[in-house]
């Protein structure tokens, strides 16, 4: 099935108290840039499976490099614990693109590049925003986690192949571990989190169950 049309990005993110409008997430992105899929690619997965495939890989990446930039800026050591941790999921997402012999989208790891220009441009509306304050960054590396796994349970959804299954719902593990972590980082400074992308009782449910190990 088609993915839906994309929905209008916000350039603020949730800041103290004040709820920011959602960021998109990866539906409605074909026409995009993601479509890379070569008609006699020897794969058994279908358009919408290698377009999420696609679309995760860069994704993780751009989680990766905000979080690099913000230890940069901030020198909080969640942002450089979490970046190391999204090098290695969007180095999975690389190895299941290999497995199936697709055309990897990053053709340029630098931090801050990105083929697809929705991507690029997010980045940067994101680094900005988290420029702002150390708070505003841990906010930031917050709402990228819960769109991560609105997104990654779309995926899953879309696909019935085990392996890509397992890979994601390892990714989702991580993404759950990453939220308590900023949540953690911000409700240490007296201030109680709400959720911006994902159900204030979703949230909570994350953030109340232990750490997960394993993923």
């Amino acid at each position: 099935e088609a993915m839906k049309t994309i929905k209008q990005v916000a350039t603020t993110i949730l800041a103290v108290a004040v709820l920011a409008a959602p960021l998109v997430s990866m539906a409605g992105n074909k026409g995009k840039g993601f479509d890379r899929l070569s008609l006699d690619t020897d794969t058994s997965l279908d358009a919408t499976e290698i377009q999420n495939l696609e679309y995760m890989r860069e994704e993780e990446k751009l989680a990766r490099d905000v979080y690099v930039t913000f230890f940069g800026l901030w020198g909080l050591p969640v942002f450089n614990n979490i970046s190391g941790s999204e090098q290695v999921h969007t180095t999975h997402v690389q190895d299941m693109i290999e497995k199936y012999r697709l055309t990897d989208p990053v053709v340029d790891d630098t931090t801050g590049v990105f083929v697809d220009q929705y991507l690029a441009n997010l980045y940067a509306e994101l680094v900005a925003e988290g420029s702002r304050s150390s708070l505003k960054a841990l906010y930031v590396g917050a709402a990228i986690e819960e769109l991560d796994m609105l997104d990654l349970q779309r995926a899953i959804d879309e696909t019935d192949n085990a392996d890509i299954q397992t890979l994601y719902e390892n990714l989702m593990s991580g993404s759950r571990n990453h939220l308590r972590a900023y949540v953690g980082q911000i409700e240490n400074l007296g201030i109680v989190y709400e959720a911006q992308q994902l159900t204030q009782d979703e949230v909570d449910s994350i953030v109340d169950s232990p750490v997960e190990r394993g993923h």
